[in-house]
């Protein structure tokens, strides 16, 4: 259940800074946007170093599957875009790899 909190923050921190650079860049928005965006994506990169394994690959193979998914819920409400059945499809396949990786690889 950590693991699921932590990848879920990581996604929202990671999504957060990246959307920062997106909203300076494509939206015309004022640069103070970039120090916010730099903090939240320094919080992503330390979330990630406190999922419980021993291979870094590993911990963002399975953060990939949740990162799909949180970028959606993040389409949805923060750009008002509606994901379509292929969307949800797609990142059902992409937990299921999710839940693969870490029900064979998690630490007892």
């Amino acid at each position: 259940m950590m693991t699921t909190l932590i990848y879920m923050a990581a996604a929202l921190a990671e999504i957060a800074g990246c959307y920062s650079f997106w909203a300076w860049l494509r939206m015309g928005k004022s640069a103070a946007w970039l120090g916010p965006g730099c903090i939240s994506l320094v919080v992503f990169a330390f979330l990630l170093t406190q999922i419980d394994t021993v291979a870094a690959g590993r911990a963002y193979a399975a953060y990939g599957g949740v990162y799909i998914s949180i970028a959606l819920v993040w389409l949805w409400l923060a750009e008002g875009v509606c994901p379509d059945r292929w969307d949800f499809f797609g990142a059902g396949l992409c937990l299921l790899g999710v839940c693969v990786i870490l029900i064979t690889h998690h630490r007892a």
